[in-house]
């Protein structure tokens, strides 16, 4: 199986227990009294949103490249990750404005059994979120990453919900807007989340170097190249799951252009052969001094 496709595996996983728990929690909040859990299920409708727009992104990255798009079609993956945060952030403000509303208007105490199923859903999104973060890393998808972070962020809100029901539950009348104070707690932390997702999106449409490791192995492998003597300058930048490398080599002086020529290829086959993860490689030939 291709990194694309498990990384479309993953965002399928992701649409299909969204959709299944943004009904549970909407459910369980209108009968059980917890704004908290309404704001739960918000944030999950909206995840699933986010996880169409991953699952498009993943598709549209998969294309080849063409003459239009002769490294492929791979940025897209940042760009969605952008929309993705965007969607984030809206339900963050519409979970923050709900909550503040509700704080001001009374209402009765939250049912206990909601406990009961806010704890099933802790579970079930702490375990989403590592088996896509994962999946993430195996196919080096950033918008699979951001897509993850969905499912850790919605454990999160729904800790702030189970505390805060416990609150009300525990100290009864005089109470009953903890779980709303949950809920604006945890829309602040959507918000922070929003950041940690957005920052290294930015970085990969940037060009940041954040590949230390990956030069490393790269100026390893070069060094097994009969004919390469070292390797110079390295600029790596990354591009949907693959990554682009320009790398000059250093080789003796005195051989020919077509000795050059050959060894430039031969590099260039070892690297794709042995880093499966890197897509255009351009070896640029330096002479030892």
């Amino acid at each position: 199986m291709t990194n694309e496709q498990k990384a479309i595996k993953a965002t399928y996983f992701s649409i299909f227990g969204n959709a299944s728990l943004a009904l549970i929690k909407g459910l369980a909040g209108f009968f059980g009294n917890s704004y908290a859990l309404i704001a739960d299920a918000i944030e999950s409708t909206t995840d699933i949103f986010g996880s169409l727009l991953v699952l498009f992104g993943l598709k549209y990255a998969s294309r080849p490249a063409d003459k239009n798009h002769p490294y492929g079609h791979g940025r897209i993956e940042p760009l969605i990750t952008f929309l993705v945060v965007g969607f984030l952030i809206f339900s963050a403000i519409i979970i923050a404005h709900e909550s503040i509303k509700n704080i001001q208007t009374p209402h009765d105490l939250p049912k206990s059994w909601t406990l009961y199923v806010l704890g099933a859903i802790i579970l079930w999104k702490e375990i989403s979120y590592r088996l896509v973060l994962r999946k993430s890393k195996e196919t080096n998808s950033s918008s699979l990453k951001a897509d993850a972070w969905h499912h850790r962020s919605d454990a999160i809100t729904s800790v702030a919900a189970f505390v805060g029901i416990s609150i009300a539950l525990y100290m009864g009348k005089g109470y009953e807007t903890a779980d709303d104070w949950a809920a604006l707690f945890a829309s602040g932390f959507i918000l922070y989340n929003c950041y940690l997702i957005f920052r290294p999106a930015l970085g990969e449409i940037m060009d940041e170097h954040v590949y230390d490791d990956l030069l490393e192995e790269i100026k390893q492998v070069a060094q097994t190249v009969d004919g390469v003597l070292d390797t110079e300058k390295c600029f790596i930048r990354k591009s949907g799951m693959i990554y682009h490398v320009d790398l000059h080599a250093t080789v003796d002086a005195l051989i020919s252009v077509k000795k050059g020529h050959d060894i430039a290829h031969d590099l260039k086959d070892t690297l794709r052969r042995e880093i499966p993860q890197l897509g255009h490689v351009l070896i640029h030939i330096e002479p030892n001094e």
